[in-house]
């Protein structure tokens, strides 16, 4: 499989953060998920400016409000398990079951099960 490009990463994030199902979280909380995708801050920031410009986030200090409502991931149909072996891409542990979400611009994962919760907001 081969790495997504920039622009993929960037799409892959936003539509994360459109689905996300908190209506605020910390800067922290937020660059948690968009990590999921990418460490580089410089494509985090830029990441983040394009959420804005996009109006799927507003920024208010260390405060992030998500301003999709009704937007959120259908866990019948989103999520897709496979068996194998993984690693989480959120925490790094090693994993039986992949948790993987299914988004238009791409998948995102694996995830463990207790991960895919956290970062789409369920936890």
């Amino acid at each position: 499989m081969t790495e997504p490009t920039r622009d993929e990463r960037v799409e892959l994030a936003l539509d994360l953060l459109a689905h996300l199902e908190a209506d605020e979280l910390s800067l922290a909380e937020v660059v948690d998920r968009i990590e999921t995708v990418t460490t580089d801050p410089t494509l985090t920031r830029d990441i983040l400016d394009t959420a804005e410009l996009r109006g799927i986030i507003e920024r208010d200090g260390g405060r992030i409000r998500h301003n999709r409502g009704g937007t959120f991931v259908r866990f019948e149909s989103q999520v897709v398990q496979r068996e194998g072996d993984f690693d989480c891409r959120r925490c790094g542990a090693s994993i039986s079951t992949g948790h993987f979400v299914k988004f238009e611009s791409g998948e995102l994962g694996p995830f463990g099960s207790s991960c895919i919760r956290k970062v789409l907001g369920r936890e």
